[in-house]
């Protein structure tokens, strides 16, 4: 099963694909679409909709996951990764994808098995179950891995491949 990973932003939205089987994991592709703040939010909305699009259609996933946002301070942020994360999903869905949803909490339960687990933790994680030779770069890409994988570890995928 090929899972794709979003860590939804604005400025920079994080992907990461891998494949799933048997209980083990191949990363594909990981990385960022990004935006700079020079450009206007209409313009930064249709940018990283194309090219999450793009990336989509190129590799072709079964089922994508995408983290639910968090936010307890910046009103005006939340309110632009907000409707980035609005982009991002319509992206999955015109691509008649099966879209799952994690909060933050229960990525780092699957990744590594405690929700209150310190992102070094997590990074940690996705570097030895991926088999990698170091931590992904940028964060947010390493992010869009963490909760691919935690859709693997859901047991989600079984009832997509059931419902099909």
């Amino acid at each position: 099963m090929r899972i794709f990973g979003i860590d939804p932003g604005i400025a920079i939205v994080g992907y990461g694909v891998i494949d799933y089987k048997g209980n083990n994991f191949k990363v594909v592709d990981y990385g960022v679409i990004t935006t700079p703040a020079s450009m206007s939010p209409q313009q930064r909305l249709k940018k990283v909709y194309d090219e999450l699009t793009n990336i989509l259609i190129e590799y072709k996933p079964d089922a994508v996951a995408i983290e639910e946002l968090f936010f307890n301070k910046n009103v005006k942020t939340a309110i632009q990764v907000g409707q980035a994360r609005g982009v991002e999903i319509l992206a999955v869905m015109n691509q008649n994808i099966d879209l799952f949803e994690y909060t933050p909490l229960q990525v780092k339960q699957g990744v590594v098995g405690y929700g209150r687990a310190k992102k070094k933790q997590v990074q940690e994680m996705v570097k030895l179950l991926l088999n990698l030779k170091e931590i992904p770069k940028p964060d947010d890409a390493a992010d869009a891995l963490a909760v691919a994988i935690s859709h693997a570890h859901s047991g989600q995928f079984d009832k997509l491949f059931e419902m099909k």
